[in-house]
């Protein structure tokens, strides 16, 4: 676990180390852009989006074949509200896409 902290930390700090130095290049340019930050922005939220996304499903799946496992006489009153869970969990990895798209 050290060693993935550490690591994390070093990536963190080539990532702020990083950003002042393209802010310079920018600047004696003349001319401003928010291009790179917008889509570092929207793959974030994507990428956040479908984690989140990912392990609620997973949970919800998981879920609904152990009561299924516990007692598979269930299994069609269990079926139909576990799609419907994932469905509303999908869509809201869909609506971070939309969002995403929306600003890029």
């Amino acid at each position: 676990m050290k060693n993935f902290s550490t690591k994390l930390m070093v990536t963190l700090a080539a990532t702020m180390v990083a950003a002042p130095a393209f802010a310079q290049e920018a600047a004696a340019g003349g001319s401003t852009s928010d291009k790179g930050i917008v889509a570092l922005a929207a793959a974030l939220a994507i990428g956040i989006a479908a984690f989140g996304g990912a392990m609620a499903q997973g949970k919800a799946a998981a879920a609904a074949l152990d009561g299924i496992s516990r007692n598979p006489a269930a299994s069609g009153k269990i079926m139909t509200p576990m799609i419907i869970g994932l469905a509303l969990i999908e869509s809201l990895v869909i609506y971070a896409l939309v969002i995403a798209f929306k600003i890029s």
